[in-house]
């Protein structure tokens, strides 16, 4: 099976149909499957788009799809639909609140008028229906497993700007608390506290790719004219992010197995 790996969609559709053809997804005859590591939506203006083009990869059995931060900002927007909710700073900032107008039709203005509507309404979009209950914690192969942020963890915060994190005995039975927090860590810095598999490649999204490559080979910026959103790749990571927002890229990997 040959597997196309992306992470950090963001709703930028054009953008993934690009990179997967300039991989050679949609010419492949041979077995072979889409691996999106969470954040479908949420800062792209394509998310209806997207919706579908998810959509019929599924009925095709060609996408795996793992559940990322934004999809769950997602649904506890959602699951407190009032106006205050709604309209949550961080609501805005992500773009959550945006993708609900994209994939409902609907304005600013009738979250202040009618909030209970769009409600219902994004309850009944096909992503709600059948892309979310699709989505997984993670998806593993003879050699790699597949995440958003990283693999279930302990941590320590050192101080404000540093956290240390610390294995546990099995991932894999983690609770559900365990995989919402695991979507939020910086999977560079687990992997460089040795929080990784010793036998497999662990492949994150979440976290821009730039970070990898200047604060640990230290060979470029974060985010300025030399900042460089290609893989990161250590001791048992590969970080996909490309920050898509910033460099109107997106990474894919192609692995076979």
């Amino acid at each position: 099976m040959k597997y196309y790996v992306v992470a950090d969609v963001h709703g930028f559709c054009s953008i993934l149909k690009d990179s997967l053809k300039e991989k050679g997804f949609f010419n492949d005859e041979e077995p072979h499957k889409l691996i999106v590591c969470g954040d479908l939506f949420d800062r792209g203006g394509e998310a209806v788009e997207l919706q579908n083009f998810i959509l019929e990869l599924l009925e095709k059995d060609e996408v795996i799809l793992i559940k990322g931060n934004h999809e769950e900002l997602l649904v506890d927007m959602l699951n407190f639909w009032h106006r205050a909710s709604y309209l949550e700073s961080h609501h805005n900032s992500n773009g959550t609140v945006d993708t609900v107008l994209q994939l409902t039709g609907t304005r600013l203005a009738d979250l202040y008028d009618n909030p209970s509507e769009v409600y219902y309404k994004m309850k009944e979009t096909p992503f709600m229906q059948k892309i979310l209950p699709a989505m997984v914690n993670y998806f593993e192969t003879e050699n790699h497993i597949f995440v958003h942020g990283w693999i279930p963890c302990e941590s320590i915060r050192q101080n404000p700007y540093a956290v240390t994190y610390f294995a546990i005995d099995d991932w894999r039975k983690a609770s559900a608390k365990q995989w919402s927090s695991a979507r939020w860590i910086n999977g560079m810095d687990a992997a460089y506290d040795g929080v990784i598999d010793e036998n497999k490649t662990i492949v994150c999204g979440h976290w821009h790719s730039s970070y990898g490559h200047s604060r640990y080979e230290r060979k470029c910026s974060e985010f300025g004219d030399d900042a460089d959103f290609s893989p990161y790749y250590g001791k048992g990571i590969a970080a996909i992010d490309a920050c898509t927002v910033r460099s109107k890229q997106i990474n894919c990997i192609v692995i076979e197995e």
